[in-house]
């Protein structure tokens, strides 16, 4: 069955404005006060200066009774950042760690560009030299410059020529010069999203639970081979922007390359889109990779948020908005991507497209997968807060169940595995699974044109899906 991918049109990005944090000013006494002005997407709080050199006593007592005032009353306000904080109270010396925290992180990850862009859908892209990148600042790669390329598996379908312009940001015309990486910067509200800036750019912790099980709320519909050592993976995955309910839940299509147990040492190396409220802000369908070597805990992250993922491609952004998607009924986009392991350094490398190399991630970094793999998963992922009582209405894929069919229902397609000789086989064992088929269901098949794939997804709460 041969499949014709139909053409696409573009959609108008809305724009938004960036946010920035006010710094110190002295006072007219001499003495240096803290200026608290944190600007969020709901507002902000006045700036607050007090000072022992109020010579009125009416003034005097009036600023004693507003710091008694802010000390034992709640704040009233419901949102603060996009968190709830009704209830709360606020306490000026706690806020002020947060914000010394926060502006120390965006330290970290934000490093001194070279060049800055402004996207059409309000990223701000910042080119930044390539050793200068978060990677390099990890104690094994200090003072170490990105990789060459490696051998590539043999077998490698050339036909998924893709461009690299397939992000928001470069429609403007704009482009890293050579020797940069574009990294999509990081600002104040993002973090503030977060449940912790210590948790920032990370996944939550799965609680030692199965990857064919649910649990806090993660549900998967997934085609997955395992029994086998696996050097690496390939897909086409279609691409859509699914509907979110709340910002703290996600929606993504992704490869997931795995070994460990689905303990404390489950080691992953993870690529695809997502949508992601509480990570992006925004309801835009984003490139991004992901890896942990410990289930979530304490190690990795997603794109550049930590010393990982070395980027060596200077025209995609890893966390950016992707355009074209899919409509229903319309026309179809897919992305290509490969990650496979070098035979000569063992780092694991990702590809985009025929040829695109995107970066690597260094072999240091795992434990398992300084090996091999033994379990590959492609398929969808949403989080299930059950807000309101009841299943959410978060879709996976198109949003749409897998009997539909193409143009309606989300796919994989092309998936093969890298065996240990470095070629690219196609998959012999496919198993399908969905966690919850009432609400995300998946059907495999096999044909001349896709080889293995898939349909998968849904819409979540349906009158099967309470």
């Amino acid at each position: 069955m041969a499949v014709d991918v139909f053409p696409w049109k573009k959609s108008k990005p809305s724009k938004t404005q960036p946010r920035f944090v006010a710094g110190t000013r002295k006072h007219k006494c001499g003495q240096a006060h803290t200026n608290l002005s944190t600007r969020t997407n709901q507002g902000s709080f006045p700036n607050m200066a007090f000072s022992p050199c109020l010579r009125s006593p009416v003034i005097y007592l009036l600023v004693h009774f507003l710091l008694i005032v802010f000390t034992l009353c709640p704040v009233h306000s419901s949102q603060f950042g996009n968190h709830s904080v009704a209830n709360q109270t606020f306490r000026p010396k706690e806020e002020l760690r947060k914000l010394n925290a926060i502006r120390n992180r965006l330290q970290q990850i934000n490093k001194p560009p070279v060049k800055t862009i402004q996207g059409p859908d309000g990223d701000i892209i910042d080119c930044v030299l390539s050793h200068k990148q978060p990677a390099f600042d990890h104690p094994l790669q200090k003072g170490h410059k990105p990789l060459d390329p490696p051998e590539r598996p043999r077998g490698h379908n050339q036909m998924d020529d893709l461009s690299e312009n397939f992000q928001l940001w470069s429609l403007s015309g704009e482009s890293c010069p050579e020797g940069t990486v574009p990294i999509r910067r990081t600002r104040e509200e993002d973090i503030l999203r977060a449940s912790s800036v210590r948790r920032f750019g990370r996944k939550k912790i799965l609680n030692r639970v199965r990857r064919d099980t649910s649990g806090n709320g993660h549900e998967h519909a997934i085609g997955y081979v395992t029994g086998d050592e696996y050097y690496g993976a390939k897909a086409s995955i279609n691409v859509w922007a699914p509907l979110v309910e709340n910002p703290s839940e996600f929606s993504l299509s992704q490869m997931w390359v795995i070994s460990g147990s689905f303990g404390d040492d489950l080691n992953t190396i993870e690529a695809g889109w997502q949508v992601s409220p509480g990570l992006y802000g925004d309801r835009y369908p984003r490139f991004f990779t992901y890896w942990t070597t410990d289930a979530y805990q304490a190690t990795g992250c997603y794109n550049l948020l930590c010393s990982g993922f070395v980027q060596t491609n200077s025209k995609i952004a890893i966390g950016a908005a992707i355009s074209p998607t899919s409509s229903y009924s319309g026309g179809q986009f897919d992305i290509s991507l490969l990650i496979w392991k070098d035979p000569k350094h063992g780092n694991w490398w990702l590809e985009f497209g025929a040829g695109i190399l995107v970066g690597y991630w260094p072999s240091f970094l795992f434990t398992h997968l300084g090996d091999h793999a033994s379990m590959i998963h492609f398929g969808g992922e949403i989080v299930n807060s059950a807000s309101s009582g009841s299943h959410t209405s978060t879709q996976m894929g198109s949003g749409h169940f897998a009997e539909e069919g193409f143009g309606k229902a989300s796919y994989f397609r092309n998936m093969q595995v890298v065996d240990w000789d470095n070629n690219l086989i196609p998959l012999s064992n496919l198993k399908v699974l969905a966690d919850h088929p009432n609400c995300y269901d998946i059907q495999g098949g096999v044909n001349n044109a896709w080889g293995n794939y898939f349909y998968y997804g849904g819409p979540g709460r349906n009158v099967k899906c309470p």
